[in-house]
């Protein structure tokens, strides 16, 4: 393999669940020219540059101005007056080693774009956008324009004549199990499935593991027709050979083909724009005109109209929005952090779409605006001035300087320093949030940088690793976020933000703050920060993201519904029925994997280390789990010799695993096959066997057999590492002493009940007098003194997937795809094992900026103080097909309380009762400010309650 076909899956561990290896094999042979290294320039560099593509080159050949530091991250007051292309160099080319990253200064010829495969304009002039795009369509070069101006932004995309799309969508192709296939012409193909069939007349699918029928496994992708439910027809099978059992059917996606427009024609062609506001449509062709005519206005007096001027007279269009044209032109001068984050990150998707041909490019103008950022009354609006010789000039001329000293006295709680936590601190820092004698920022994140963070989230770089000891995300990034704006005021904390922090986030804390900002991963902390939130009445800022698909929503106290409590049902469990018995998808097998490893290698030795008291609390679960816990910690405290499972050597840690491999593929196999044989029927006289119950087949142990032996050297490595045994990766050394392990005989047994649902399992629970016997034998053993030492402590394993050299992934594939194979499942490499197993959220770095600066748009009204419900958006993006909406929050339901519904006099006895308190001499200041937060916090949860509706 080349070196350009090797990717890191270690820095592009998340990414790579977006785009997968082959897109990115594609983007590693690309050279991106990015002209232009204002703030959206630099925005769409930085994007790109981590998303791995073969080289970047920057053009510039301006000097730094005061109004480049409100957006452009990398350039620092010391830069004044140099060029911002090569001021900007080691900053971008430290975000990624594995990208070459250059400068130039020289003016953009033909010369010089005949080097790329995609170029990207910002900040240029309508007369060079069509002169290079003529060239670049006529030269197959992808042509991207990007722009923004105040608070408008605009892209534009012509991949040339042909341009092929591999992957439309980038969802996964639809799959299901086979049930039957029929030898007939056409032949109809029966699946069953617990997920609901995508497949649709005209799809192409291909077949696998199919056993009897085995000609359908080599054939070509073939059409399908006639779909229903759980059916479609395809070619003639009749003379193939009889289907017996298994296989799967999964979707091939097929590729299309796009032509575009040149700027030229698409500039004429009103049909090309992209609507995602559907309440702007008018706004957004007036926004296509507006844009026209600033150029005209910059080519004529050859610089942009200063504040509150207007560009001219803007025509072509039956019904254009005057305002939006004149507000358009007084904030033209502008240059805002939040724009460029949003619209950057946008533009860098649609290079990697031309980059990596999988995704729907943009056809082919969008627009966008966030004219409601600016005072809700047009008599509110102050005056916006020109240069004062500041960092925030290019936020200045669209708010004003008395704006921009109310967000420098502002107090933010930022909650999270990951992907999005950086970008929203970055965005921080430019904007001056907090950055006055009167602001601060207080972020708060609990984890430390690992490698894999490192290609999204843009503050950290390698060095912030740490070989011994790692570094905590939120100091490195405040650390970062000084360095690109050294006003800023920031407090570092390393909490996690949960009941058991509200000693440091407390009643005072919250009334401190302005608002709060969440980045933060999981449901949970979300929901329990909301609700933080609307007990002490402070907005908040949400946004998140999965792969190419995010979010926004900005909650403001007694406007907007809050976040409210998780109500989704998308998690629910595999049945554990399934999971033990009878699974039928690699991710039963996964999920029975990760079962296994989190019994064997973390329950079981957390069991063994808990006080003696345990085995009594254990017993009163219920005699059938107590059983089983019970007898997995005996066996980890008796020696093998003596009948127990704890090792004292390698090679006791070898003779387990071995011993384990005989009785998971094996063994239970053919126990199940016992009590269900192949051709076994129900009572009704089905085939039990069929639909999702997949009759498995046993395996034989062979050492020669690359997959046993990953699983024996991976189990051994792990049991051997509870009990502080040194173990090795030398199979050799490990297959020698496999030739010297005694596998005991097995023989199948009659009394043995497997269990067809879950409710069974459950009913099975119920006592039996054999159960009672054991449990009282094991009660004696254990209470044996020698089984007491601290001798006998064991070394819990916290599953870890991103580290290679831990053997945890290595378990967790090697013993799926063990029962995958029993199963005639298809086995999962390891990439998508560790995803599916490790529960890893897809994510790429253009997603996350636009998330955030759709976040800090909603900051600035905030910061104003908006009131209109009309004037918020909550935003929902899906850039597989650049697709955006935006929608008015919901409105938060009111109610009265009346006498009927809580007791007339309460609130008055509640501000007598803290008015009272506050007065007494007896209680110190300590207990008044408890006991007074106490009532404040239990009708905050009433008004919690209120808002949450």
């Amino acid at each position: 393999m080349s070196e350009i076909d090797q990717i890191d899956e270690g820095f592009y561990s998340r990414q790579l669940y977006v785009l997968g290896h082959e897109a990115m094999r594609r983007m590693a042979r690309a050279d991106v020219l990015i002209a232009g290294m204002r703030g959206l320039g630099v925005e769409i560099a930085k994007n790109v540059i981590l998303s791995g593509v073969k080289s970047v080159t920057v053009q510039d050949e301006g000097q730094v101005v005061w109004t480049d530091l409100s957006s452009q991250f990398f350039l620092k007051e010391s830069h004044l007056g140099q060029n911002r292309a090569t001021c900007s160099l080691q900053q971008l080319s430290a975000l990624n080693p594995g990208v070459r990253v250059s400068a130039s200064t020289e003016p953009l010829d033909e010369e010089l774009l005949l080097q790329f495969q995609v170029v990207v304009l910002t900040g240029s002039s309508l007369s060079d956008q069509k002169c290079f795009n003529e060239f670049c369509h006529l030269n197959g070069i992808k042509f991207i324009v990007a722009d923004t101006k105040g608070l408008c932004g605009q892209l534009f995309c012509d991949f040339g004549k042909e341009f092929e799309v591999l992957d439309q969508d980038g969802e996964k192709p639809a799959t299901a199990m086979i049930q039957s296939v029929s030898q007939a012409n056409p032949g109809v193909v029966l699946f069953t499935d617990d997920r609901q069939s995508t497949f649709s007349d005209g799809s192409k699918v291909s077949f696998s593991e199919v056993r009897g029928m085995t000609e359908l496994n080599s054939i070509d992708p073939v059409d399908i027709k006639d779909c229903g439910k759980y059916s479609f027809s395809i070619g003639d099978t009749s003379a193939f050979s009889q289907y017996e059992r298994g296989g799967v059917v999964t979707e091939v996606k097929q590729p299309c083909v796009l032509t575009f427009k040149t700027l030229n024609e698409a500039l004429l062609d009103h049909t090309l724009l992209k609507m995602n506001d559907y309440g702007k449509i008018h706004r957004h062709r007036t926004l296509h005109l507006a844009f026209q005519a600033l150029h005209g206005f910059v080519e004529k007096e050859q610089r942009l109209p200063g504040p509150r001027s207007q560009v001219g007279e803007v025509t072509q269009l039956e019904q254009l929005d005057e305002a939006a044209v004149r507000t358009f032109s007084y904030t033209a001068r502008g240059d805002l952090a939040p724009i460029n984050a949003f619209i950057g990150g946008l533009a860098a998707q649609e290079v990697i779409k031309a980059c990596s041909r999988k995704y729907t490019p943009l056809n082919q103008w969008l627009y966008f605006d966030a004219l409601e950022c600016l005072p809700e009354e047009e008599d509110e609006l102050t005056e916006a001035t020109l240069s004062k010789g500041t960092r925030y000039d290019g936020q200045i001329a669209v708010f004003g300087p008395a704006f921009q000293e109310k967000l420098e006295r502002q107090k933010y709680f930022l909650v999270g320093a990951g992907a999005i936590g950086c970008e929203l601190f970055k965005n921080f820092a430019l904007m001056g949030l907090g950055a006055g004698e009167e602001g601060r920022i207080t972020v708060t994140d609990m984890d430390f940088i690992e490698r894999s963070n490192l290609n999204r989230q843009f503050l950290f770089r390698s060095q912030d690793i740490g070989v011994r000891t790692k570094k905590p995300k939120s100091e490195v990034a405040a650390r970062a976020v000084r360095e690109m704006n050294p006003q800023m005021n920031i407090t570092a904390h390393q909490d996690r933000l949960d009941p058991g922090s509200e000693g440091v986030y407390d009643y005072d804390f919250f009334m401190g703050l302005d608002g709060v900002a969440a980045a933060l991963d999981n449901m949970e902390a979300r929901v329990y920060l909301d609700g933080r939130c609307v007990q002490h009445q402070k907005a908040l800022l949400e946004g998140g993201t999965s792969g190419l698909q995010g979010h926004t929503l900005v909650v403001v106290p007694n406007l907007t519904k809050s976040y409210g409590r998780d109500t989704s049902s998308s998690n629910e469990g595999i049945p554990l029925c399934t999971l033990k018995n009878f699974p039928h998808r690699i991710e039963h097998t996964l999920q029975w994997a990760r079962d296994q490893f989190e019994g064997l290698f973390k329950q079981t030795p957390a069991n063994v280390n808990l006080d003696k008291g345990f085995v009594e609390r254990t017993l009163g679960l219920g005699d059938a789990e107590a059983l089983e816990v019970l007898g997995g910690l005996w066996s980890s405290l008796e020696d093998m010799e003596a009948g127990g499972q704890r090792p004292r050597s390698w090679e006791d840690c070898v003779s387990w695993a071995r011993c384990q491999w005989e009785t998971l593929y094996n063994n239970d196999i053919r126990q199940l096959l016992h009590c269900f044989p192949p051709k076994a029927v129900t009572a009704a006289g089905l085939s039990f066997w069929t639909g999702s119950k997949i009759c498995p087949h046993p395996l034989t142990f062979d050492p020669y057999n690359t997959t046993h032996m990953e699983y024996v050297v991976a189990a051994a490595n792990l049991y051997g590492q509870i009990f502080g045994i040194s173990g090795t990766r030398d199979r050799a050394s490990v297959k020698e002493t496999l030739e010297r392990v005694h596998v005991p005989y097995f023989t199948p047994k009659s009394s043995v009940k497997i269990h067809l649902t879950d409710k069974e399992m459950e009913e099975e629970k119920q006592e039996d007098r054999d159960d009672k016997a054991r449990l009282e034998e094991l009660r004696r053993k254990l209470a044996s003194p020698s089984l007491k030492s601290s001798f006998m402590q064991m070394k819990p394993t916290d599953f870890e997937k991103d580290d290679d050299s831990n053997f945890h992934m290595d378990y967790i594939v090697a013993a799926s795809n063990l029962r995958a194979e029993n199963y005639d499942i298809p086995a999962a490499d390891r990439h998508k094992s560790k995803g599916i197993a490790g529960s890893i959220i897809p994510a790429i770095a253009t997603t996350t900026a636009a998330v955030a600066g759709l976040m800090c748009l909603e900051l600035y009204k905030l910061v104003q103080g908006h009131q209109k419900i009309s004037s918020y958006r909550t935003a929902y993006m899906y850039l597989p097909v650049t697709h955006i909406v935006f929608a008015q929050p919901t409105q938060a339901k009111t109610f009265e309380v009346s006498n009927s519904s809580l007791h007339p006099h309460i609130f008055s006895y509640i501000l007598k009762f803290h008015s009272l308190l506050t007065k007494t001499p007896l209680f110190s200041q300590l207990s008044v400010h408890l006991l007074s937060e106490s009532v404040c916090t239990y009708f905050s949860n009433l008004l919690a309650e209120t808002q949450h509706c």
